[in-house]
């Protein structure tokens, strides 16, 4: 079982699956018998994410041969949703907000300050609204989702010092999102100047200054080191920031019931860990961020959800919204 297979293996691979098609054999049986899971992710090894695959690797380890490229190294973010419908990835980590350029009903679930925490989001998934969201991307896109990955609450994260309070002191800051409509419209949304970069150009873009900030959960701010490159992190706690493990239906499909059954299995108990680590380290950041020097502190939440939310329903992303699903998950 490999957890971290370089591009050039995986071109290897490739190759040699390449060949061993042009003699009737698939891809997945050069995995000794065992079909082959490549699974990606923007996320790092360091990631508490990476460790929550590697507990998932564990245990299906008597099905699959699972594989697992981090960094982007073998998809860039955004592009692991198509290379699963293409049948380039068996496996990946795919953001809410790129099923939404798919099916644009699922921005609904992109929008600020919808879910209140990663128990609301759980529940969500759990309920027969998220069976319907989940259906629908099966149905739609060919990509079974297996539960939401929680990684924190997304914060507000600047180089300039200044101070922040409302969405109006946002004005003219440039703070990257990454690529896609729905996640400039999350910048927007909070009053700054979207700038679209890839996850692991931020560090650079904060220390040229080519952004100003940028908003992710605190462990990622943590794991890519750009508290080193900051002045202050401003606690907006905008969204509640998830991503969906994701299987391809001709995987998912291939599989039999109980194998099916184990394999859910595998990846319930690998989010459950995951979102606990995430919530314990959440809490520990804080102090860890104030002895780097850094400012933190709470801005005026109720006036960022009241600009983000009033935008979000005169904008043309919540005409696609399903009817009435925002009281139903209010109401959870």
């Amino acid at each position: 079982m490999t957890q971290h297979t370089t591009r050039r293996s995986f071109l290897a691979a490739s190759a040699a699956a390449a060949t061993a098609a042009t003699v009737g054999v698939s891809f997945p049986a050069l995995a000794a018998g065992k079909p082959k899971l490549r699974f990606s992710a923007v996320f790092s090894e360091q990631d508490i994410r990476a460790e929550m695959m590697k507990k998932f690797a564990d245990a299906i380890a008597g099905d699959f041969a699972f594989e697992g490229y981090y960094g982007g190294n073998l998809f860039k973010q955004g592009t692991e949703l198509v290379a699963l419908q293409r049948g380039n990835l068996e496996m990946g980590n795919i953001a809410p907000q790129d099923i939404s350029k798919q099916l644009p009903a699922w921005s609904i679930l992109t929008a600020a300050y919808l879910f209140r925490d990663a128990d609301h989001l759980r529940k969500f998934f759990a309920s027969d609204l998220g069976a319907e969201m989940k259906q629908m991307t099966e149905d739609k896109l060919g990509v079974r989702i297996l539960g939401p990955t929680y990684f924190g609450a997304r914060q507000v994260g600047l180089k300039p010092d200044k101070k922040i309070t409302t969405p109006a002191d946002m004005a003219g800051i440039k703070l990257r999102m990454p690529p896609g409509e729905t996640w400039q419209f999350l910048g927007e949304a909070l009053g700054a100047n979207p700038v679209a970069m890839a996850y692991a150009e931020v560090y650079t873009g904060l220390q040229t200054g080519a952004i100003d900030g940028q908003d992710n959960p605190l462990p990622n701010v943590e794991n890519m080191k750009f508290y080193e490159v900051m002045s202050q992190i401003v606690m907006t706690s905008h969204l509640v920031g998830f991503d969906l493990l994701t299987v391809s239906n001709k995987v998912w499909k291939g599989m039999a019931p109980d194998v099916q059954k184990r394999f859910q299995a595998a990846a319930d108990s690998a989010i459950d860990f995951s979102t606990k680590k995430h919530l314990a380290r959440e809490k520990d950041l804080v102090a860890f961020f104030k002895s780097k020097g850094l400012k933190i502190y709470e801005p005026d939440q109720a006036a960022f959800r009241k600009y983000a939310q009033e935008k979000y329903l005169k904008s043309d992303l919540a005409k696609d919204w399903p009817k009435g699903m925002v009281d139903k998950i209010n109401a959870l």
